[in-house]
């Protein structure tokens, strides 16, 4: 029984000493980014990036929301438009701040539930080779917990980054 009591006493005091290491360490300006080459001209990529509709065809988070639904205000592809989502425990809204023809959607994301947050994400499209680099991106700030859950949100966006731009790929190389 006190072997049992000393595991558990050292468990949790690693689990304190990595949570303060991890408040202290982690900056709280948060930035993930990932990249593909697909193997079209910028225009035909840009059709599946240039609006929160043809963004949302292959967007993984809202794959992974149960009951998820959209509500868009505009057209979709001008800067003001947004969508408002819902979906079992998940709410928020997107809206797009900078279009920039071919080349870059810049957006803010207002995370609602299951926790309240801002984001900015940015879709870059550059010429490479015969094909075109799409280049997403991600910036917001961390509270103190999502700091220490800084590494399980790398491993998450790498996995979600991975998979959208791959479907993003499959479409644009039709």
């Amino acid at each position: 029984m006190k072997t049992l009591l000393k595991i558990i006493g050292a468990i949790i005091a690693l689990i304190i000493i990595y949570a303060v290491i991890a408040m202290l360490a982690f900056s709280k300006d948060y930035h993930y980014e990932k990249s593909i080459v697909i193997n079209a001209p910028k225009d035909k990529v840009w059709q599946h990036t240039n609006s929160l509709k043809a963004y949302n065809t292959w967007d993984p988070f809202s794959k992974e929301i149960k009951n998820f639904s959209v509500t868009y205000s505009g057209a979709g592809d001008q800067i003001g438009d947004s969508y408002h989502w819902t979906g079992d425990d998940s709410e928020g809204e997107q809206s797009i701040t900078e279009i920039t023809p071919n080349e870059k959607l810049g957006t803010q994301l207002h995370f609602i539930k299951p926790f309240e947050g801002m984001a900015k994400s940015n879709i870059v499209l550059t010429p490479e080779g015969s094909g075109t680099k799409v280049t997403w991106m991600i910036d917001n700030e961390l509270n103190t917990m999502m700091k220490i859950m800084k590494p399980m949100m790398d491993s998450n966006m790498d996995k979600m980054f991975g998979q959208g731009l791959g479907d993003l790929k499959k479409l644009a190389e039709k």
